[in-house]
């Protein structure tokens, strides 16, 4: 017996070209990890073939009647598709299907749904929700009918499904009034940190890489880490002395899946927004996993569709201690046993070459009477030397890239960039 309940039985389904039938058969094996972290026992695994998706049925009307019959004789109480259904391939599958009929993009905010936390999370994922059901209210067919029909059934008399309609809209327009608050009020702290001159390292991967483990490890915090897909879902942060002295700021962000529903990663703008404004991303790949090498690419997709992936990186390929074969490190990756104390101090120094292997060599010629530039200069720069010439005054220096990012476009457009 589950311990929050009795778990609900579900039957997937996955649907496309045989050439792509690995392809198919792994991102079934997914979703079956999603439906036991949503807390669903997977009775049967069904899989149709076709090189041309049914437009009304998605999987064909034949083999709709033959899965329903099966989900009947089982006593299945929930149909999970790992394909996105359109709204009129949802509605002619509720229509025969004797239970419960969602897609991956619903399991996976179901999920995100009972992850949330804080009231932050908890706003976008019903954002996200919403935004998702609400082309879908017409396939609901079964559950909102109407009240009235023809003249006279306006006003009180409307259908509930304009009620319905009505009430979402109205309740979209609240959420990102919300959440533009809570963006507004993450600007102002990230304002905050860049004049204080904080360093940013944001941990991304993909779902159950272990990018709550090495924060733990990392800092001595205690963010919650189980071997579940998206254990946690609200981001941490939290204070990292590197060896040089220097401290950082690391932040544990929600973990990526392939296929992130785009709901998802619009309703999760602000959050997802210090994947951006990180001075150096730490990806973290799960090694001993089968498939690290399709999952680095989901990754990279999404940072590409936030507009991260020009960030420096460092690829940190962990759990290495559950690999038998050990493979050599290229620059720019590192692999380690998050539970291996010589390994945490190995990817410290790694961090702390990251943040200072680009340098920018340059020179800048500013008036004298602009103290605040040639400030935000010294401040940021290492000077090499310094000139004063009537009211110029002219600044050779080197920086690290992360730093000449920062400065503002008044000081950089009077620097020279040296080529070398």
């Amino acid at each position: 017996m589950d311990p929050i309940g009795e778990r609900e039985r579900a039957i997937l389904v996955g649907c496309g070209p045989k050439r792509t039938a690995w392809d198919l058969r792994s991102s079934l094996a997914e979703l079956a990890r999603l439906a036991d972290t949503a807390r669903a026992e997977v009775v049967s695994t069904e899989v149709q073939f076709r090189d041309k998706m049914d437009p009304s049925w998605l999987i064909g009307r034949g083999k709709a009647e033959e899965i329903a019959r099966k989900a009947k004789e089982t006593g299945t109480d929930l149909i999970i598709f790992d394909q996105e259904l359109s709204p009129a391939q949802l509605f002619h599958l509720e229509r025969i299907m004797p239970c419960k009929v969602i897609d991956r993009t619903q399991l996976i905010l179901d999920i995100f749904a009972q992850r949330a936390k804080t009231r932050e999370g908890r706003y976008q994922v019903e954002l996200a929700q919403l935004e998702y059901l609400l082309p879908r209210l017409v396939g609901r067919g079964r559950d909102l009918s109407r009240l009235g029909g023809g003249i006279g059934t306006r006003g009180p008399g409307e259908t509930k499904l304009e009620l319905d309609r009505r009430h979402i809209h109205r309740r979209i327009r609240d959420l990102k009034r919300e959440l533009e608050q809570v963006r507004r009020h993450r600007k102002l702290h990230r304002d905050r940190r860049r004049k204080m001159e904080i360093v940013q390292v944001a941990l991304v991967g993909y779902t159950n890489a272990g990018k709550s483990t090495l924060l733990n490890r990392l800092t001595g915090s205690d963010v919650l880490s189980e071997d579940r897909l998206f254990a946690t879902l609200d981001p941490t942060s939290r204070f990292l002395r590197l060896p040089s002295g220097e401290q950082v700021l690391l932040t544990d962000t929600v973990g990526f899946i392939r296929r992130l529903p785009h709901h998802l990663i619009a309703a999760f703008r602000s959050t997802l927004e210090q994947v951006k404004e990180a001075d150096l991303l730490l990806h973290v790949v799960d090694a001993s996993h089968p498939e690290a090498a399709e999952q680095i690419q989901a990754v990279e997709q999404v940072l590409q569709e936030l507009g991260a992936a020009d960030i420096p990186t460092l690829t940190v390929f962990n759990k290495a201690d559950q690999v038998a074969e050990k493979m050599p490190e290229e620059e720019g990756t590192l692999r380690i046993s998050a539970f291996s104390d010589e390994d945490l101090e190995r990817l410290k120094q790694a961090i702390d070459q990251a943040l200072h292997r680009e340098q920018v060599h340059g020179s800048a010629e500013f008036p004298v009477s602009r103290g605040e530039w040639i400030a935000a200069l010294y401040r940021n720069a290492e000077v090499v030397r310094s000139e004063v010439s009537g009211v110029t005054v002219r600044i050779d220096f080197r920086l690290p890239l992360r730093r000449f990012r920062r400065l503002s476009k008044e000081v950089k457009d009077h620097i020279r960039v040296s080529s070398d």
